[in-house]
């Protein structure tokens, strides 16, 4: 017995038993034709029964005799392949930003290839052969034209400035909407571009000036940042205690209630408010004209900054509250000036403010007694302190234990003012329409009461108001008249106002 066979029949398997093997073939016989055709009829699929589960019909079948037919099917399939995983990819890179980037370039098929995928599948659009795609601006070579005889290019070339300008509209300011014509083909010129440019500008500094009005402006109630410094810095020093609050507003400035400390100069009293003046000009635009004509600030007046009007305007009415002092005209003492920040005497009592002349309750006694004094002080102020109140009335006037109070003179001016005596006549007329409405039968007439004031005797007549100001025009023409020829005003200039301290302005 030949002895591999032996080893082939003793020989087990692990995995069980193992069929009979093969009969063993020649080189010859492998190679016949008709042993290939014999392998084939063996191992052909059985046809089945029923074609209509057949799964791949004949007439549908692809062509697959040609190799090269097979390996664009192959190919196609590992290309689809391909462009999904990349799909993915550019999903995951991208995420939810408005941004997204694109990996358009590197796929292998298009949707004008691929014709069996879905709309669904393709998320991305091939803008290549867009029409309405930008072309890139051509750049104009150092000799600044291109092309020859006819077809010769220059940088003015208007396709060319049309494209670059749409093109220099992605660098404006990110506030500024260009909308979406930088993904079509536009051609701006250059008139347009400008206007567009200039516009962006505009809309820039407009922005920057509100944000500037913004945080350096006194507001109704509330300080700017620099204010709100001054007032760290008084009580730092000592001048004040503390801070309270707001107790009153107006158009021209917001008023703190603060507790006293001490100062080197003065005593400071138990109470103080504080007078902000407001650095905009929105509410009371009409300053100039209380300030621009009065000698004492008539050279430091400079209409371009409003910021040194509202310092002058503190400082005027801290004069005039000295004035009115020194002449014992009830009012506000004052502490000291900063800028644009007035300390003065708090009149009231126990942080509540004594009511204005408008809001109190008095019987006919009492009212009687308040015109009586009010008259005594409007001719103290004109005759004495040389001064018209140019805002008198029932707002600007406290009844505070029996006695009528002034305050609110930072619009004061002097007789000799240009417009002195229709400021005056309008307080006339103020104080006379308030005291007739409560009842006081001593009230005298608007015109009466400008003659006892200022001492004049212009005739009243028919009353007519029309001729009393004509009269009152032409007194002031003469007097303006008469001061320039003089060159000096008729009262005389007294520097003897004195007044508070003021804090150097060293943080300008």
């Amino acid at each position: 017995m030949d002895p591999s066979g032996v080893a082939a029949q003793t020989q087990k398997s692990p995995w069980g038993s193992v069929g009979p093997a093969a009969p063993a073939c020649s080189l010859t016989e492998v190679m016949s034709e008709q042993l290939a055709r014999q392998l084939d009829e063996e191992n052909a699929f059985p046809a089945l029964s029923d074609p209509a589960v057949d799964p791949l019909r004949p007439e549908e079948a692809p062509d697959t005799a040609s190799d090269l037919m097979l390996a664009q099917m192959l190919q196609m399939q590992f290309d689809r392949e391909f462009d999904d995983q990349l799909r993915r990819e550019e999903k995951k890179f991208n995420g939810d930003s408005k941004v997204s980037i694109s990996f358009e370039n590197y796929r292998m098929v298009h949707p004008y290839e691929d014709s069996d995928s879905s709309e669904d599948e393709v998320d991305w659009q091939d803008t290549r052969l867009d029409p309405y795609r930008a072309d890139k601006p051509q750049t104009t070579p150092r000799r600044g034209f291109s092309g020859k005889g006819k077809n010769i290019t220059t940088k003015h070339d208007e396709d060319t400035c049309g494209r670059k300008n749409t093109a220099r509209m992605d660098n404006f300011a990110p506030e500024v909407h260009v909308g979406d014509g930088l993904g079509m083909d536009l051609k701006l010129s250059n008139q347009v571009f400008n206007s567009l440019k200039q516009h962006c500008y505009s809309e820039q500094r407009r922005s920057a000036r509100l944000h500037e009005k913004k945080e350096h402006s006194t507001a109704e109630q509330a300080v700017d940042p620099r204010t709100r410094l001054l007032m760290y810095k008084m009580v730092n020093a000592g001048v004040l205690e503390n801070i309270n609050g707001c107790i009153s507003t107006g158009k021209e400035s917001v008023v703190f209630h603060a507790d006293g400390g001490s100062l080197e100069e003065q005593p400071v009293p138990e109470e103080v408010v504080l007078k902000v003046f407001k650095t905009t000009l929105n509410e009371f635009k009409n300053r100039d004209r209380y300030i621009k004509d009065d000698y004492r600030f008539k050279d430091r007046f400079s209409k371009l900054n409003p910021r040194k009007v509202i310092r002058l305007w503190a400082e005027k009415e801290m004069h005039n509250l000295s004035r009115m002092k020194k002449a014992g005209i009830p009012c506000p003492d004052v502490v000291l000036l900063k800028k644009h920040i007035l300390v003065m005497s708090f009149i009231g009592k126990e942080h509540v403010p004594a009511p204005k002349l408008k809001d109190v309750m008095l019987g006919s006694e009492e009212m009687k007694e308040a015109y009586q004094q009010v008259l005594q002080l409007m001719q103290q102020l004109y005759q004495d302190c040389s001064l018209v109140h140019a805002d008198l009335s029932e707002y600007n006037m406290l009844w505070h234990q029996g006695k009528v109070w002034l305050i609110d003179v930072s619009q004061s001016v002097e007789p000799t003012h240009p417009h002195g005596l229709e400021f005056l006549f309008r307080d006339c007329r103020n104080v006379s329409t308030f005291f007739q409405k409560r009842g006081v039968s001593e009230a005298m007439s608007v015109y009466d009461l400008f003659n006892t004031v200022t001492g004049l005797n212009i005739p009243v007549g028919a009353e007519d108001e029309a001729l009393f100001m004509a009269e009152i025009v032409a007194l002031e023409k003469r007097n303006e008249d008469h001061i320039q020829k003089r060159g000096k005003k008729t009262f005389l200039v007294t520097s003897e106002d004195g007044g508070p301290p003021l804090e150097p302005d060293s943080d300008d």
